[in-house]
């Protein structure tokens, strides 16, 4: 088990750079990944780091070659 610290919600949503109702309605349909503690959300930031690679790596602008 590793000893990294968790996120709260608005600590997440400042580092994703979006709202906290933006973090807590894609964490509610899974599309964040986030863990539920009775009825509070947490995040890894590892977690989150590996969620914004894999939404970024694969896109590619259209205009550029």
């Amino acid at each position: 088990m590793t000893n990294e610290l968790l996120f709260t919600p608005l600590e997440a949503a400042a580092y994703l750079r979006i709202s906290v109702a933006t973090l807590l309605r894609r964490s509610r349909t899974l599309e964040i990944p986030g863990v539920r503690v009775g009825k509070l959300w947490r995040y890894r930031k590892s977690d989150l780091d590996e969620w914004l690679a894999s939404k970024v790596s694969f896109f590619r602008h259209p205009c550029r070659k």
